[in-house]
């Protein structure tokens, strides 16, 4: 008996010896091989595949030096900054697995007063003022050769836009020149020059605030609206309501695209931008209509440039007569609801206001792929633009939700083929032909571009408009010029984008891990659904109610206007019993709708709770079971 109990002991022990052996093989094995898997049903912890693209195409080592000050300090905002700061080295780690030996990352501690200090300071990072008065490190420094990038900080609240930031500060370091943006519009967007030979003298007007912007990052250069041709050097051409716009231009900007040149166009059905004075009158009458139709049309999209859209739920407050503020259904305040929050250009942008903008509608001609960016909400309605712009209250009275949310901007992507398959409008036949067979071959229209591009197509112009972008706040030092919202971050946002690497189109922003209880939010919407269902039908009685006590006070002599007929006591007691039913069903749909919500809220917190113990002791129970079969057997 004794022997046995040993062998038992010893054969136990040698199974435990191996098993260990066999992990720690496998533990070693594994991490040689560093394969990893990403289970998240948002891929959070995997690159996108136009990070992957980019690192591909190293060909000589990029150095990113990652500035940390690992501090003994315990607090709050340490403890939080430390857990950032481990996030981003395993981004890096990231980094360092896609890019292999032409990723090289070096790790400094930038303690005060040491050479990582001074390492940190020549390389342009910046340090915070925590809370106990430590100065904090936290930043990347991006080199190849003599080129070099900062990430001076590297602020939590645009975690979400990490990956796109280290990765576009090696598509800098690679490409270190500027970028050259052509801006071709017929608005004063670059200013006006005063006028000295008028009477009094004649003021200018200041650029716009967006060309200021785009030039602390951008070459720009001036597109004339009748250009036949755009210049090789741009890469990126924002077209800003192109009123009137000859077919030889629209072919200038056709070719432009097929060359391989990223087109941004702001399009507008009613551009107050460049509204004028009409006489007496108390408004500014908007200018023509902008559209780019033979393009959109070549690309399988439309505008329909009479139409603007009315949304409830973006609709701004603007002052009328007397100062007294209207509602204006059709001047869009784009909060997060008609945001694509997925892609990188619109992804950390909260508000946009958009007055008068139009919709595209259609369906992109096959090898190209569209991506909406902005859209309406299903509370939205095409309505008139004209009379929207006069009187957004009676946009209102006769508002009917569309169920539709029409696309407010949009990226398309793909192979695009010319509009202008016969050539060059106005140009012969004969021409042509002999353009083709002549040494000029090499600059014949082409026909379809040789790689995939993108054009970005928004239907509003005057999100660049200062008036609707800016907001001027008086100070001591003068007048002080502050966003409105961000419209000057989106433009900037999608030049810049279109301006790098063509694959920083396909890095995407980092994924929030987050499990929403979708079902919760359908039961929620669906008695949303009902409940505003009874409001109306409570409307549409009051007002039945009102026009039958109108059309009998209609019939009463004059003396007798301000009593109530029998007929109308009748009315009002009838309409009040129905209020009444009303608002006693509605409480009674309120009641059922958070009794529902409230078990399936109470169904699914036992069942997160519940399960894994549950699991875990029937397993046990059925081991045990199952050794004492085999115990049993001997």
């Amino acid at each position: 008996m004794k022997k046995r109990t040993l062998e038992v002991v010893l054969y136990s022990a040698v199974g435990v010896a191996a098993m260990f052996v066999i992990l720690l093989a496998l533990n070693v094995l594994t991490a040689a091989v560093k394969q990893r898997v990403d289970l998240t049903q948002e891929k959070a912890f995997t690159l996108s595949p136009g990070t992957k693209a980019i690192l591909k195409k190293l060909d000589t080592p990029v150095k990113i030096r990652f500035y940390w000050t690992q501090t003994e300090a315990a607090s709050p905002e340490t403890v939080y900054l430390k857990n950032y700061a481990r996030r981003v080295e395993d981004l890096l780690g990231e980094f360092k697995q896609a890019g292999g030996s032409k990723i090289i990352i070096e790790k400094l501690d930038p303690q005060p007063d040491s050479d990582a200090e001074d390492s940190a300071r020549l390389d342009g990072m910046e340090s915070q003022m925590t809370q106990s008065g430590d100065r904090f490190y936290l930043g990347l420094s991006v080199s190849l050769l003599d080129a070099k990038a900062a990430l001076p900080f590297l602020a939590p609240n645009r975690e979400r836009l990490l990956e796109y930031d280290i990765v576009r500060a090696i598509a800098r370091v690679i490409k270190p020149q500027k970028p050259v943006l052509g801006i071709m519009t017929p608005l004063p967007v670059f200013g006006l020059p005063a006028n000295p030979m008028m009477p009094m003298g004649q003021r200018g007007n200041e650029p716009w605030a967006v060309l200021n912007e785009l030039k602390a990052d951008f070459e720009v250069k001036r597109v004339d609206m009748a250009s036949e041709k755009i210049d090789d050097d741009i890469q990126v051409l924002l077209v800003v309501h192109p009123k009137d716009i000859s077919d030889k231009a629209q072919y200038a900007i056709d070719q432009f695209v097929m060359r391989g040149g990223k087109l941004v166009a702001f399009l507008d059905p009613v551009c107050l931008a460049d509204s004028r004075p009409q006489g007496n009158m108390p408004f500014n009458m908007p200018g023509a209509a902008s559209n780019l139709e033979k393009l959109l049309t070549a690309w399988g999209l439309k505008l329909d440039t009479t139409k603007v859209v009315a949304d409830l739920n973006f609709k701004m407050q603007l002052l009328g007569q007397r100062n007294q503020p209207v509602e204006a259904p059709a001047f869009l305040a784009v909060n997060k609801l008609g945001i694509n929050p997925q892609d990188i250009a619109t992804s950390e942008i909260n508000t946009l206001w958009l007055p008068l903008a139009g919709a595209f509608s259609g369906t992109p001609v096959e090898g190209l792929k569209q991506t909406v960016l902005l859209h309406s909400t299903k509370e939205s309605q095409l309505v008139d633009g004209f009379m929207a712009n006069l009187s957004g209250e009676s946009i209102l009275k006769e508002f009917k939700s569309s169920g539709t949310e029409h696309p407010l901007a949009v990226r398309l992507q793909g192979r695009f083929k010319t509009a202008f398959p016969e050539g060059k409008p106005g140009e012969k036949k004969e021409d042509a032909k002999a353009d083709n067979t002549s040494a000029g071959a090499a600059t014949a229209s082409l026909k379809e571009t040789k790689e995939d591009n993108v054009v970005v197509l928004v239907a509003d112009a005057d999100l660049l408009y200062d008036r609707f972008a800016i907001r001027e706040v008086p100070s001591i030092f003068g007048t002080l010029l502050m966003p409105a919202n961000a419209n000057l971050n989106f433009v900037q946002n999608l030049v810049e984008q279109l301006a790098g690497d063509s694959a920083l189109i396909a890095v995407r922003s980092r994924a929030t891990v987050s499990r929403p209880f979708t079902l919760v939010k359908q039961m929620q919407a669906a008695a949303q659904e009902r409940y505003q269902a009874e409001i109306k039908k409570l409307e549409d009685n009051l007002a039945e109610t009102q026009r039958r006590l109108n059309e009998l006070q209609q019939t009463k002599e004059k003396g007798q206007r301000f009593i109530l007929s029998p007929e109308q006591q009748r009315e009002i007691a009838n309409f009040r019993k129905q209020e009444a039913a009303t608002r006693e069903a509605l409480k009674k749909l309120r009641k059922e709708f958070r009794r529902d919500i409230d078990a399936l809220e109470t169904r699914t917190k036992w069942f997160n709770i519940a399960t894994m113990p549950l699991l875990v002791s029937v397993s046990g129970v059925a081991i045990a079971l199952y050794k004492r079969k085999l115990t049993s057997a001997k």
